[in-house]
């Protein structure tokens, strides 16, 4: 387990995961950050599912924001066939991946990889008086998906793995499940910043980040070229159906999703 102290922050920090490959969203999300004079940190997936995955690490090297390893990177590191996503075999979104996985894994050069390889697992600073902690999923599993609705226990069991590793927090900031939350806790808030590179099921083609500032988190959402994303993945016929999700703001499959969250299950209710 790698961790990396980032220190005291002082300012706005503006916190985002899964860029996605998604190059416009990443170059919008980083220009927010530039504007605000905040430091941008984010939960990793660097590349996924979208149509400019070196061009997108590239922007994120270059802006010198730090990054805590995705399952992502640490298959692409590794050289594995799969993203390590955590989906269900056979589910459509494990079988979606395969495309986008092939496409991106193919175009990432290896000194990128061995920028992955190096990662750390979880980060950590101190801003307005509160320690916090980065990671991707969870501690227990990188791959991990806790969501809005997830039982107590299971934000306690990794509250306790975190702090056994690096030692007393007062927030989490995770990312990997693509929808943003903050659920208050008996010991602090977790905070799920959400994704850059895919809007989060919820009919808009905005996407979402999060911002700390005056001891606050706040959720705010992302617009940027959404048809250039598009685009770009269509030229790189990635064309099974996230594509469309950037526009339509619906994911092509719910069934990584708990029924308390899927559409079908609010529409028929």
């Amino acid at each position: 387990m790698r961790h990396h102290d980032l220190g005291k922050m002082v300012g706005p920090v503006v916190l985002f995961g899964g860029p996605y490959s998604n190059l416009q969203a990443t170059r919008a999300v980083l220009e927010v950050a530039q504007a605000r004079g905040a430091v941008p940190i984010c939960t990793g997936d660097v590349v996924a599912y979208c149509g400019r995955p070196q061009e997108t690490i590239a922007a994120i090297r270059d802006a010198g924001c730090a990054v805590v390893a995705g399952n992502c990177e640490l298959q692409l590191a590794r050289g594995a066939l799969d993203c390590g996503c955590g989906f269900e075999d056979g589910s459509a979104c494990d079988l979606l991946s395969v495309a986008w996985y092939a496409y991106a894994s193919a175009r990432v050069q290896e000194a990128d990889r061995a920028w992955m390889a190096d990662m750390p697992d979880i980060l950590s600073f101190e801003h307005g008086g509160r320690r916090y902690a980065v990671l991707h999923g969870a501690l227990s599993d990188v791959a991990r998906f806790l969501w809005s609705t997830s039982p107590a226990s299971e934000f306690e069991t990794e509250w306790d793995l975190v702090e056994q590793a690096i030692g007393p927090v007062t927030c989490i900031v995770a990312g990997h499940s693509g929808i943003p939350f903050v659920r208050h806790l008996s010991r602090g808030d977790w905070i799920n910043a959400g994704v850059v590179g895919m809007p989060p099921h919820d009919g808009t083609a905005r996407t979402r980040y999060a911002v700390l500032e005056d001891g606050q988190v706040s959720l705010h959402a992302l617009d940027y070229d959404v048809d250039a994303a598009v685009a770009d993945m269509q030229a790189a016929g990635l064309i099974h159906g996230y594509d469309k999700a950037l526009k339509t703001g619906y994911w092509p499959s719910e069934d990584v999703l708990p029924s308390e969250l899927r559409v079908s299950s609010r529409a028929s209710g």
